[in-house]
């Protein structure tokens, strides 16, 4: 990706701006055009990744007051974000490496609060749950994810964190996609016969213990690039602050969630 200047966003802006199916929407119009919007929430993942809208809020105002001079009231602003959340998911989906012939999958936890303060959490009460995975357990929710070779988003599906991982490889991949490099997660045998029967796909997962399977050499190479998509779960989290207890709604999380998975899609495909 090429360093990014100030006068940069005007080039997202022209992208998005064409991008976006022109809807009219009934009501009062927002002082900021959704194409303008969606502009500030993804050039924040382009360039400063900051952890909620309260920061970007303060740093567009701050620094680029000059490219958006009216901008509305924070409480507008946010609500504009919630309102977006639709044209976001119709924008990262557009995005999405959907021709990929090879992708990696893996899921993640996304707690949405402490542990501690999961009996307590009213915020995602009714959608959010417990899951375990080998760091102990976690209350919120499961992102399940595949990426291309190039590390491209592929395909994204979010469930409750006590989801299976295997009975989600059916959202992951498509009729494009002919081999699927995953962990040992995925090795139930039942699911790999659907997938293959469905998408025509292989599913190409390490033995479990006491397994014994005859894996050629092609095979052997696709499963030690797996960790691939561990260091793009890495970057999502650790770099972009993917992971957040800030959100008051369930659609706020989404926001969140969308927003920076746009900006790293944005990014890795530039």
């Amino acid at each position: 990706m090429r360093a990014l200047q100030k006068h940069h966003i005007v080039d997202v802006y022209v992208f998005i701006d064409d991008k976006l199916p022109s809807v009219v929407k009934p009501g009062a119009k927002s002082i900021l055009k959704d194409s303008e919007l969606i502009t500030i929430l993804i050039w924040d993942g382009l360039t400063e990744s900051h952890q909620n809208l309260r920061e970007i809020y303060d740093w567009i105002k701050r620094e680029y007051s000059d490219c958006f001079p009216k901008l509305p009231a924070y409480q507008n602003f946010v609500a504009h974000c919630h309102r977006a959340l639709d044209t976001l998911g119709w924008l990262l989906q557009a995005t999405l490496s959907f021709e990929s012939p090879l992708r990696f999958v893996d899921s993640t936890m996304l707690p949405v609060c402490k542990l501690v303060r999961a009996d307590r959490h009213k915020v995602a009460k009714g959608m959010a749950d417990f899951g375990k995975n080998h760091q102990g357990w976690h209350y919120g929710f499961k992102m399940h994810t595949s990426i291309d070779y190039k590390n491209r988003l592929s395909a994204i599906y979010f469930t409750p964190a006590n989801e299976s991982d295997v009975l989600q490889l059916k959202h992951l991949v498509n009729k494009q996609t002919k081999v699927v490099v995953a962990d040992a997660g995925y090795t139930a045998r039942v699911t790999r016969s659907h997938i293959w029967r469905d998408f025509n796909c292989l599913v190409i997962s390490p033995p479990r213990p006491k397994q014994i399977w005859i894996m050629q050499e092609w095979q052997h190479l696709l499963l030690t690039l797996r960790p691939k998509i561990e260091s793009v779960f890495s970057n999502l989290k650790e770099k972009r602050h993917l992971v957040t207890s800030y959100p008051r709604s369930v659609r706020g999380y989404f926001v969140h969630y969308l927003r920076v998975l746009l900006g790293y899609q944005m990014g890795v495909n530039s």
